[in-house]
């Protein structure tokens, strides 16, 4: 059976992306059998693996609304063991679907589609878009866990309550299985003040929901660092692009964590 993990955070620019790209692809690297879910119509996470929209007809969208299955719209990616369900801007358009009231059980059509794949991945990574909608609620409704970036700086909490929230709504009712497996300190710079404030909240009120690759040592953050900016216009994740630098470190590290469970 696939773990299904979302990454998700309706404030955009926190890294989201950034984080399921490179995690899938160090959960690849480590030999493991990975599936990257891109279902933000801005399709960044596909853009950031080399495709354009050129490269493929059908899409998640397809896949959605039932005219594709799921393993009909996999793109093999130049990473071994990862794969990847693109998305397209014409996403936008299933959530008037997915708002119709008439439409039954719309929040589980994703965890629907899933199944079809569950034993042939190890890893169902799940790129959400920045928004508690409809799309959002069916990659939570469909996964295991939910990973949260946070970037390190102003207003980074901001809106955490919401997420939170729903997180604990769709627990009570339609996945009890959901859980946050933990949040990802992003964009952080030791020499800025207001990033080391951020963390030392982070680390104050979610202590146990913080990575860390050996205990007792400092968890794991993502640094601010113009590799990780870069390797997208290069159709690679930064784990590719940019081998040794801090960036790979920080989600290979989170790979290790999370495949040791």
């Amino acid at each position: 059976m696939s773990e299904v993990i979302s990454i998700a955070n309706q404030k955009g620019g926190v890294g989201k992306t950034t984080t399921a790209v490179n995690l899938a692809a160090s959960l690849a690297e480590k030999g493991k059998r990975v599936l990257l879910l891109d279902i933000d119509p801005q399709s960044n996470a596909t853009t950031s693996l080399g495709f354009s929209r050129s490269d493929y007809e059908y899409n998640i969208y397809h896949v959605l609304i039932g005219s594709k299955k799921l393993s009909e719209v996999i793109l093999k990616t130049q990473i071994k063991n990862l794969k990847l369900v693109p998305s397209n801007i014409g996403l936008v358009g299933i959530e008037k679907e997915f708002y119709n009231p008439k439409a039954k059980n719309r929040e589980l059509v994703l965890k629907e589609k899933i199944k079809e794949l569950s034993s042939k991945f190890d890893f169902i990574i799940i790129d959400s878009p920045p928004a508690l909608g409809p799309i959002t609620i069916n990659a939570l409704s469909a996964s295991d866990s939910v990973i949260i970036p946070i970037q390190c700086e102003f207003f980074a909490l901001e809106g955490l309550a919401q997420l939170l929230n729903t997180v604990s709504l769709l627990k009570k009712t339609i996945n009890p299985k959901l859980k946050i497996k933990g949040f990802l300190p992003t964009m952080y710079s030791g020499q800025n003040n207001l990033s080391k404030q951020v963390l030392a909240d982070l680390s104050h009120h979610f202590k146990d929901k913080l990575f860390h690759i050996k205990k007792g040592k400092e968890c794991i953050v993502v640094p601010r660092n113009v590799k990780i900016a870069e390797s997208p216009s290069f159709g690679k994740p930064v784990t590719s692009y940019a081998v040794n630098s801090k960036g790979s470190v920080a989600y290979r590290d989170l790979a290790t964590v999370i495949v040791r469970g």
